[in-house]
């Protein structure tokens, strides 16, 4: 059978392997999700605006 990786594994490679999940949740988390959740909200917004300059604003029927 195999061992588990992580006991074959130095302590520095392990550490070096941490850092670098550590580094990359904090780039997702400060830099990647921000700049998508504002692209979508965005998008959304503009979505909206070109539906009213197409159909009209929303409001109760005209009679």
């Amino acid at each position: 059978m195999i061992a588990n990786e992580s006991e074959n594994q130095p302590s520095s490679v392990a550490a070096a392997t941490k850092r670098g999940e550590i580094f990359a949740f904090l780039v997702l988390a400060v830099l990647i999700w921000p700049i998508i959740a504002v692209g979508v909200v965005g998008g959304y917004g503009f979505l909206v605006w070109m539906w009213q300059v197409v159909f009209g604003p929303p409001g109760p029927p005209v009679h």
